[in-house]
């Protein structure tokens, strides 16, 4: 067995050559079994431009030879200032002013709750601590994402405090009202993901019009957890672009770099920087390997393949043609329930027809019987999640579904020989 400890999979299946991965090119990876299978996840949701783009690599190795570890603590390389520029230029210069680079998602949720906690007390107001988040969402592992995500995944048995976090009801407009009624005065500010990545549950227009106006009107801050979201994911660069006022901060990862290196950023707003420039105050975060030479170079050269490839538009395109074949599975598959999410971003929802929904032994087993007709997809709650690259070809969008079809009447013919023996 591996002396490797991989994530969220119990030790019994721990050194398993055929989730060993080899090597990964275009939208496939090879696996030590010699298995070779289209990808459906975008490696874990991050590789937005398929596997092997000749020029992140390049500007990444550029990077390791000249610059080595160049960070950001205490000083600045010019590797993370650029960097933060073209960021700035894609999110929109007129409303956000400064980016703080991080290492990962959680961390940057950590930092992102420091940040608009800090805020309030430069701004007078240092009751307003608490942070709300919605339930079904996830932030992340970390201490702090841990505390925001709305998922119960054993906080409790970790120990997380979550004394100073609320959760409500996602698209649920009367209970959010509720809140601030009753702690507006208190609330720093409301974290939401624009489609929550437990069963990309998209939220409705109504509700974020309803988030910008109780922000206007109360003075927390909104923060766009756009970690799954952004680069192109749900159909704009940033689903908070669709927005009727745009989030006081916005948090990006995965697509940061396509998945090439550990990268975080934190957006925030000329009003939020303002405040610290006036005070001249310090954000008590650091990290060893945020803002570095190696994460920037990989950012700013992920942004302009994004815009080589015209990626946004491309990722358009897969999303309408994985949109009408979903469609036509909810229409006319006996297993298909309905679906959800936005763009390239989605999940089938699993189950009988009137009946109970498909547990997550159910799931466990569709995903590997899809993996075993040739495509990786991600489990959700009572379904898949189909998160092709935004590079697909039409082909390998229909490839995709004869997968999932496949995997589909592989559970039919299973629940039949259980019911026969």
């Amino acid at each position: 067995m591996s002396t490797l400890w991989p994530y969220l999979i119990p030790p019994s299946i721990h050194g398993d050559d055929s989730r060993c991965a080899v090597s990964a090119h275009g939208h496939r990876i090879t696996f030590a079994d010699g298995s070779t299978v289209l990808d459906a996840d975008s490696g874990l949701w991050n590789a937005n431009l398929g596997f092997g783009n000749t020029a992140i690599a390049q500007a990444i190795a550029h990077a390791a030879t000249e610059a080595s570890y160049l960070h950001s603590f205490r000083f600045e390389n010019t590797y993370a200032r650029q960097a933060a520029d073209n960021l700035i230029a894609v999110a929109g210069p007129d409303h956000y002013a400064r980016v703080l680079f991080s290492s990962g998602g959680g961390v940057a949720n950590d930092a992102a709750m420091k940040l608009v906690r800090q805020y309030q007390g430069l701004a007078g107001r240092p009751e307003r601590n608490l942070v709300v988040a919605l339930r079904g969402s996830f932030h992340g592992l970390t201490f702090g994402g841990f505390a925001l995500t709305g998922e119960d995944l054993g906080q409790r048995v970790y120990g997380v405090d979550q004394r100073l976090i609320r959760h409500i009801a996602p698209n649920d407009v009367d209970e959010l009202r509720a809140l601030i009624k009753h702690s507006g005065d208190r609330i720093a500010a409301v974290v939401v993901e624009p489609v929550l990545g437990s069963g990309t549950i998209e939220l409705t227009e109504q509700y974020i019009a309803e988030l910008v106006a109780l922000r206007d009107e109360t003075g927390y801050l909104l923060v766009a957890d756009e970690v799954a979201t952004g680069f192109g994911r749900t159909g704009t660069f940033f689903a908070s672009q669709t927005w009727p006022s745009p989030p006081d901060v916005l948090i990006s990862s995965k697509g940061l770099t396509n998945g090439t290196c550990p990268a975080s950023a934190v957006l925030f707003s000329h009003q939020i920087a303002d405040a610290f420039t006036r005070y001249d105050a310090i954000l008590t975060h650091a990290e060893t390997q945020g803002g570095t030479a190696i994460p920037s170079a990989a950012i700013s050269a992920t942004l302009s393949e994004m815009h080589r490839l015209d990626a946004v538009v491309a990722g358009q395109r897969v999303a309408a043609r994985l949109a009408e074949a979903i469609d036509d599975l909810v229409a006319h598959h006996p297993l298909v329930t309905g679906a959800a999410g936005r763009g390239c971003f989605r999940t089938l929802q699993i189950g009988r027809r009137g009946g109970p929904s498909l547990g997550p032994h159910g799931v466990a087993h569709l995903v590997a019987e899809i993996r075993r007709a040739g495509a990786i997809v991600h489990p959700g709650p009572a379904g898949i999640q189909l998160v092709p690259a935004l590079t697909y070809s039409d082909a390998e969008v229909d490839e995709l579904i004869t997968c999932v079809e496949a995997g589909l009447t592989s559970l039919i013919s299973t629940a039949r020989s259980q019911a026969r023996g």
